[in-house]
């Protein structure tokens, strides 16, 4: 039972960090239509900025500074590379293209920078861990569900209450009469684009964080588990990218937790887990948990 309540933590921080992840890829939909695959090199950039600031800025100075500058450089992706504007869905297809192209380039060069090197962000947990009960949790574990649960509740009221969460959404439903009405689509991208690189940046501080090593060349790799999460809630929808993100890393820890038991599937299966998590969904509801059928006019 001990086990079980350990996984069981672990596995609620990873999803925690994974929401994190998986709504910048639903913000940007919704906001733009495209899948953006440069999203774990963003990840990386917000993490290797934290790394390498926090000697001279501290942890949260460190912090602040790549929080920002991962923004600016996803808004400056949306608004110099990919043109934002139009939300035409010959050119989402391209623009998603692009964004494959933008992660080459962002990765390769972070790589370089990091070569085999294992960075610590500076955390302020360090390897601490705390007892509740009969559960032994690290209390980066912890700071993970705590500053999520802060952050995305943030995010959700961000939608819920100001003008560019209104405009979004009118966006996301109906992009013609959003235009017609005033909204500004280009900024309405270009912010969402920026909101995506902060969740981006932020999560990678508790990606490194122990019991993870540091931060490496490929923890950017990570955020592709953050992309099942959000195929299967629903692209468009953020509370189904909370649900999917909170099942992916439950079945990711209890997977991993249990993989002696579970050598019967193979080794390693944990890595896969998600994604066979997301094919069984997907062949019961195609649109993910939280989807709706789009009403097509002919």
């Amino acid at each position: 039972m001990t086990g079980f309540l350990d996984h069981l933590l672990n596995g609620l921080a990873l999803g925690a960090v994974y929401a994190l992840v998986a709504l910048g890829f639903v913000v940007i939909f919704k906001a733009s239509g495209v899948l953006n695959f440069a999203h774990g090199s963003l990840l990386l950039l917000g993490g290797y900025l934290t790394a390498v600031l926090h000697d001279d800025l501290g942890f949260a100075g460190a912090l602040a500074a790549a929080v920002l500058v991962t923004a600016l450089v996803a808004g400056a992706i949306d608004r110099l590379l990919l043109r934002g504007g139009d939300r035409d869905p010959k050119a989402a297809h391209v623009q998603t293209i692009v964004t494959i192209g933008v992660d080459i380039v962002l990765v390769t060069d972070l790589a370089r920078r990091i070569g085999g090197d294992l960075l610590t962000t500076g955390d302020p947990w360090g390897d601490a861990v705390t007892e509740i009960g009969p559960v032994t949790v690290a209390d980066s574990r912890l700071a993970a569900i705590a500053v999520s649960a802060v952050v995305i509740g943030g995010v959700f009221a961000l939608f819920r209450y100001t003008a560019w969460g209104l405009s979004l959404r009118a966006a996301s439903e109906d992009l013609e009469a959003a235009a017609l009405m005033g909204v500004r689509l280009s900024r309405v991208r270009v912010l969402a684009w920026c909101l995506a690189g902060a969740l981006a940046a932020l999560a990678a501080v508790f990606l490194a964080a122990f019991p993870a090593p540091g931060l490496e060349r490929t923890t950017g790799q990570i955020a592709l588990k953050a992309f099942p999460a959000a195929i299967l809630g629903g692209m468009a929808s953020p509370p189904g990218a909370l649900a999917g993100s909170l099942l992916i890393g439950l079945t990711e820890a209890l997977v991993a937790g249990y993989q002696s038991e579970l050598h019967v599937l193979g080794e390693g299966f944990g890595d896969v887990a998600p994604y066979a998590v997301m094919v069984l969904v997907l062949l019961v509801r195609p649109t993910g948990l939280f989807g709706g059928k789009g009403a097509v006019r002919v």
